[in-house]
């Protein structure tokens, strides 16, 4: 993926995670997206980074 697309899609999910703070599936999208391209497209960091974003935004819905 060249640069240009990886910072859209890390802006995009990073848009999408602040219109849906507070919710767990936005946050573990958005978590997947972003561990997906901070890890070069690597499975593990894809389900860590939705694992991770998925509790954040549990947390921020209580």
């Amino acid at each position: 993926m060249n640069t240009a697309k990886s910072i859209l899609v890390v802006i995009t999910a990073l848009a999408m995670g602040a219109s849906l703070a507070g919710c767990t599936l936005g946050g573990a999208a958005a978590g997947g997206v972003i561990g997906h391209e901070a890890t070069g497209g690597s499975t593990a960091g894809t389900i860590g980074g939705a694992v991770v974003g998925g509790v954040i935004g549990h947390e921020l819905g209580k």
